[in-house]
């Protein structure tokens, strides 16, 4: 009788800790903008760095009731780019992307990519992301992404990209 009790009280315990867990993680959602220039060449990689993007993490954390010191880790969960602009366009030019992430005391890493992309892919790309914990680069005031893009067809105008990144964020609440 005592192993039963034992194991349903096991049980109930996990199953409360996982709740728990459900309290201590969120996502975060940034947006940037890219553009892809006009290309005179294709099969050459052209690289493509974006402006900042700020975190205001500190305020993120307090919004999700916890602190940077108690992120335990970052992960990136979804990376999408979608044309905005000319706006019946597609990505068919493109056959590979990479992008990669940086801060000013941070190095540079890779943390999506997507390689022979077909050409019936639409305006819309999800890219295959690093299961690399990001936290460091997310507790930083900004970070930085760069595209490294490959064209397979001729483009003769600019093509405007948001760029959506959703972070998984693992903490402890008020160091629970």
């Amino acid at each position: 009788m005592k192993k039963i009790l034992l194991l349903i009280s096991t049980v109930l315990i996990f199953s409360q800790c996982k709740k728990l867990d459900e309290f201590t993680q969120f996502t975060v959602v940034y947006h940037s903008e890219a553009t892809i220039p006009a290309t005179v060449n294709i099969d050459v990689p052209v690289n493509i760095p974006l402006p900042a993007v700020t975190t205001n993490s500190e305020e993120t954390f307090e919004n999700n009731n916890t602190h940077k010191d108690l992120i335990e880790e970052i992960r990136l969960e979804e990376l999408q780019l979608k044309i905005t602009d000319p706006v019946d366009g597609d990505f068919s030019f493109l056959s590979d992307i990479e992008i990669y992430m940086s801060t000013d005391d941070l190095p540079e890493i890779k943390i999506a990519w997507l390689y022979n992309i077909p050409d019936s892919v639409g305006n819309e790309l999800n890219l295959e992301t690093t299961d690399q914990d990001l936290q460091e680069y997310l507790k930083a005031d900004a970070f930085n992404l760069r595209l490294k893009v490959t064209t397979d067809q001729l483009i003769t105008q600019d093509y405007t990209v948001d760029v959506k990144t959703v972070f998984f964020v693992n903490a402890k609440i008020l160091g629970i």
